[in-house]
């Protein structure tokens, strides 16, 4: 490997050959179709579990079996399209999350992003005391050095382990943000003010462990020049949805890939939503009649996450990001990071992996010409 080429990204005994992280995007905007073709460009392709039976017949009346099911045919699905690996991301705040981690580590997913939440305790069905032996890796996202520190305390005491890894996602992220709204903006809050912190939050695990646990910087980054800047503060991968969102291979509808291609600056919005927490989104008429105070009408069959009151929120924002996927934006709209409106088309994964690549290693050649 030449001094100028990107890095790989080691995560336990599994090898990235491109250290970047496809974002987990529900509801099914990173599927099967995505994943496989970023684990093809030699990154970690991720399915989103949230809404992940959508399609299922008997969502409605069986909605943890419905979503367990689809989660089994995607990784199989997946894992039959490539030989690289396949990550899946489980939200903490999903009413089941323990089935949904419980069907993962059996269908051997090679990685598991565990985020929307503190993961300080896993499900009783998995051997706790042998974690370290499982083929699938555990890797928690946080917005801070401090949750890292007690989620890795807490492992550290419960299964005498610890994460393979740590992705801290800043507040530049398309989604819901785990800041809290006057801390979107407080440049103490800024990805390159996070990774030094998380850092060496964890730092002290992995001397006590003998183990490295490689930071993962989310939140923002857009390039390769971006890739290349973050990895300087100590970070060893990157996470990116918002870039991935334009590619043929991602599994959401044209129409809401066109969202992003056509969106300006000023429509990228803060948004309440309705589980409590701010998120980044692309303005649409279902925010704009919310705004005035409209209510939407929908029945909760289910409640999929913890932490929504649906009696008293103004829309379900499991239906709107469903309708979403199919295209329907009069009843839906599109989660996206802060700089969405930089895209301007749509290409194959590949290419997009390729010009990444490309970026990093341009400006790594530079620097090193002039040291």
């Amino acid at each position: 490997m030449s001094s100028g080429t990107i890095p790989v990204l080691q995560i336990g005994n599994y090898t990235a050959e491109v250290p970047i992280v496809q974002g987990g995007m529900g509801v099914g905007i990173s599927l099967s179709g995505l994943a496989s073709a970023v684990a093809n460009a030699g990154g970690i392709g991720v399915l989103a579990t949230a809404g992940i039976g959508q399609f299922e017949p008997d969502l409605k009346t069986n909605f943890k079996e419905a979503n367990k099911r689809a989660l089994r045919k995607e990784i199989r699905k997946a894992k039959s399209k490539t030989d690289g690996l396949i990550g899946v991301n489980i939200m903490v705040a999903l009413s089941d999350f323990d089935e949904l981690v419980q069907c993962a580590v059996e269908e051997e997913a090679h990685i598991l992003f565990l985020g929307a939440g503190l993961p300080i305790r896993l499900p009783d069905t998995l051997p706790l005391d042998k974690l370290g032996e499982l083929k699938t890796k555990f890797v928690p996202i946080v917005s801070s050095g401090k949750a890292a520190k007690l989620i890795f305390r807490a492992w550290a005491k419960q299964f005498n382990h610890i994460p393979d890894a740590v992705v801290v996602e800043g507040p530049l992220a398309g989604g819901h943000l785990g800041f809290r709204k006057e801390d979107i903006t407080n440049p103490d809050f800024t990805i390159e003010n996070l990774v030094p912190d998380v850092v060496a939050a964890v730092k002290p695990f992995e001397k006590k462990f003998d183990k490295k646990v490689p930071v993962i910087a989310a939140g923002g980054i857009y390039t390769g020049e971006d890739i290349y800047k973050i990895f300087q503060l100590g970070a060893l991968g990157v996470q990116m949805g918002t870039r991935f969102v334009a590619t043929e291979e991602c599994d959401a509808s044209d129409v809401f890939k066109n969202m992003y291609i056509s969106c300006k600056k000023e429509d990228v919005i803060l948004i309440d939503s309705p589980v409590g927490l701010p998120g980044r989104a692309i303005r649409c008429d279902l925010f704009d009649r919310i705004a005035k105070g409209e209510k939407e009408k929908f029945k909760c069959p289910w409640k999929c996450l913890r932490t929504c009151d649906f009696k008293h929120v103004p829309y379900c924002i499991a239906h709107a990001l469903s309708q979403a996927k199919l295209g329907n934006m009069d009843e839906g709209f599109a989660f996206a990071g802060a700089n969405v409106y930089r895209v301007d088309k749509i290409v194959s994964v590949k290419e997009l992996v390729e010009t990444l690549k490309e970026e990093y290693e341009s400006v790594n050649a530079t620097a090193g010409t002039l040291k």
